[in-house]
């Protein structure tokens, strides 16, 4: 009874990322106590950064990696020595790809938040409404208004570099001054608006970057970003908003916290009497020893598709065929963002100017297909990052004396490019889904996943459509060696899966309410990437927050009304 005692919280929290940063923190404001799993090592702020602002010359090899040591990571992308101490091996958890897929995993403290582009666009109700305008998925039981506050509420603690546009498929967010554009992209926006009017917009892309930093900020222990732009090896500075930097220290100054790294969840625990969930098993990561936890509430935040493995994987006479799946869709209508068209170009002018200094961001183009109508042969659209800069040759190292001096600080720049990258809707469908397998297990005893997604022909249309019209604003614009082109790369690559644990309005057709609640199991949340009914254009993480502080809050009232 004393062991159960202390394994016994009032809220469990699974996973360390973004969102789960978020659960704990509101829950600890709260005054709950809250444990928070992460399956991954330990990594503190700063103190467990160890590549953070070294320049490449200090690597051996330049920063490349030795053929040797990428063995166990075969397959992956970003081979380089400034972050593979973030890369998870393949065996750590084997999967199996029915159809080709990138999965990228952050399994350490922080998660992906140490990972992540820090883009925050966000939703809006050319969104939500989206699957009930066009007929696909089911509908999104929220809508823009009921959610703005909570959007607010996030980027204020977050710190958000932008600017408000005015622009009404992409609502204004709380924002810090922006990153500044270059001229050759003040002069594209330019473009844009003598060719398209108010149809097409180029803006300032809104990022979780510090560039005004608020006595909310200070008193987190972050500041200013420094624009490194070293961002994914961690940032000491605080500078970019992560779990690590701001939202788990802020819930272990409450007291409240316990963070259990090395915890592999295996399943959530259901009380068939109580006809809720009782807790969490986990096996611990060195040991191999299982472990039971206990609380009131649980909040699922493992990532989108370990959520859906986990909830699958959970198991009783109540649900056989995983926890609160009775309709059967549970890891089902799987889905993520189309990134496969790329485009490029040259501009001839601006002979006299330069960029100064770097920008951990870009600019962007929100969507502006289908909006007030139907109007292509694909459902959705897609939005588009734009960068711009002036590289210049190479340092001539074989000089020598003032010759290798002056190679070195009087550099030759070439003429300006332009490039850009498409972030497509991707349609959510039955077909594209993830299971457990029957019969395999990974080397912890958990049935492996199995990924079954493939792009649809509205994602071959999409990218079509993002290539003509990529195409016609460069050649617009009086850009030059124009390259669109589409890659092929398989679903996954844009690291922002999403769904299979959907939200709606009829627990026959979804498996989340309103508030990110399982229909049938109604202490358990799910409030990462698995909840999205839709994936919109936008960068998700934002959304992923939001919801769950506000299903955070909501579930710590249920609970003082005694509802849970």
């Amino acid at each position: 009874m004393t062991s159960k005692d202390k394994r016994t919280y009032d809220a469990i929290v699974i996973g360390s990322g973004a969102s789960g940063g978020w659960a704990a923190k509101e829950l600890c404001e709260k005054g709950l106590r809250t444990l928070v799993l992460e399956r991954g090592r330990d990594v503190q702020h700063v103190k467990d950064y160890p590549t953070a602002s070294k320049g490449m010359w200090e690597y051996e090899l330049k920063g490349a990696v030795p053929l040797k040591d990428q063995l166990a990571y075969e397959g992956q992308r970003w081979m380089r020595a400034d972050v593979m101490h973030w890369k998870v091996r393949n065996d750590e958890q084997a999967f199996i790809q029915e159809k080709p897929f990138h999965w990228f995993r952050g399994y350490h403290t922080g998660g992906k938040s140490l990972l992540w582009a820090r883009q925050t666009q966000r939703w809006s109700d050319f969104d939500f409404e989206g699957p009930a305008r066009d007929g696909f998925a089911v509908d999104w039981p929220v809508r823009y208004k009921e959610i703005e506050k909570w959007y607010t509420h996030v980027e204020k603690f977050v710190g958000i570099s932008g600017k408000k546009d005015g622009i009404p498929e992409l609502p204004d967010s709380e924002v810090q001054k922006p990153f500044d554009m270059t001229c050759l992209e003040d002069y594209f926006k330019e473009s844009l608006k003598k060719h398209y009017g108010d149809k097409r917009h180029l803006i300032h892309a809104r990022c979780a970057h510090l560039t005004e930093p608020k006595e909310i900020h200070f008193a987190q222990g972050r500041v200013k970003c420094q624009s490194q732009t070293m961002c994914n090896r961690g940032c000491n500075f605080g500078g970019y908003f992560s779990s690590n930097s701001s939202t788990l220290p802020w819930a272990q100054k409450t007291g409240k916290l316990t963070l259990r790294p090395d915890a592999i969840v295996h399943s959530i625990l259901y009380d068939e009497k109580k006809s809720r969930a009782s807790g969490v098993r986990i096996i611990d990561r060195h040991s191999g020893e299982e472990i039971d936890f206990y609380a009131k509430i649980i909040f699922v935040n493992a990532s989108t598709i370990n959520s859906n493995a986990i909830l699958l994987n959970s198991k009783s006479s109540r649900f056989p065929n995983g926890l609160g799946n009775d309709n059967g869709l549970l890891g089902k209508y799987l889905s993520c963002h189309n990134y496969r068209g790329k485009g490029n170009a040259v501009y001839e002018g601006f002979t006299d100017k330069i960029t100064s200094g770097r920008r951990p961001t870009n600019a962007y183009i929100p969507n502006f297909r289908n909006l007030q109508k139907q109007e292509t042969p694909f459902l959705r659209g897609y939005a588009s990052g734009i960068s711009s800069g002036r590289p210049f040759n190479p340092e001539r190292t074989d000089l020598i004396g003032s010759s290798l001096t002056d190679s070195i600080l009087n550099p030759k720049y070439q003429g300006w490019y332009i490039a850009s990258w498409m972030m497509g809707e991707c349609v959510p469908v039955e077909s594209n889904h993830m299971r457990l397998h029957e019969s395999l297990k990974d080397k912890y005893g958990i049935p492996q996943i199995v990924l079954s997604v493939e792009w649809t022909e509205n994602d071959d249309l999409m990218v079509k459509d993002y290539q003509e019209q990529t195409e016609e604003m460069f050649h617009r614009a009086g850009f030059s060696n124009i390259n669109v082109r589409d890659t092929k790369s398989p679903p996954g690559s844009d690291i922002h899966e999403m769904g299979g644990v959907r939200m709606g309005h009829d627990a026959k057709t979804s498996l989340l309410n309103k508030w990110n609640q399982l229909h049938h199991c109604k202490n358990v949340f799910v409030t990462d990437g698995a909840c999205m009914t839709s994936t919109g254009s936008q960068n998700p993480t934002l959304t992923f927050m939001m919801f769950t502080a506000r299903a955070a809050n909501y579930a710590v009232d249920e609970l003082n009304r005694r509802n849970l």
